[in-house]
């Protein structure tokens, strides 16, 4: 039974290392390049987007798709949706982003 419990912590750990919003980053990264953002401004909003919505408004980003597009362009893409927190989040995240004021923008 001794040898059972540490394998279990490990697990444990594990498991809550691996957040749902860290594990939808790189669904999210790529739904906003698929939309047409950029690499920069897709991984950097997506780093902000996947704490702070939930699945389901994550889910509706999905379906937004264009072959090139710019931030503001997209943001209004978003609006169109009828979501006013998925709207916040965006146009703040994608503000934040595009002046480089966000930690996450390298």
């Amino acid at each position: 039974m001794m040898r059972i419990a540490p394998a279990v912590l490990v697990i444990a750990i594990a498991a809550g290392a691996c957040a749902p919003s860290k594990l939808a980053y790189g669904k999210v990264r790529s739904a906003l390049v698929d939309a047409g953002l950029s690499d920069a401004n897709a991984a950097c909003m997506a780093e902000r987007m996947t704490d702070r919505l939930t699945l389901g408004q994550l889910q509706r980003l999905e379906t937004l798709q264009s072959p090139k597009r710019d931030l503001s362009d997209y943001v209004l893409t978003v609006r169109r949706l009828g979501d006013a927190e998925l709207l916040g989040v965006t146009t703040s995240a994608a503000a934040l982003c595009a002046t480089g004021f966000a930690p996450e923008k390298k």
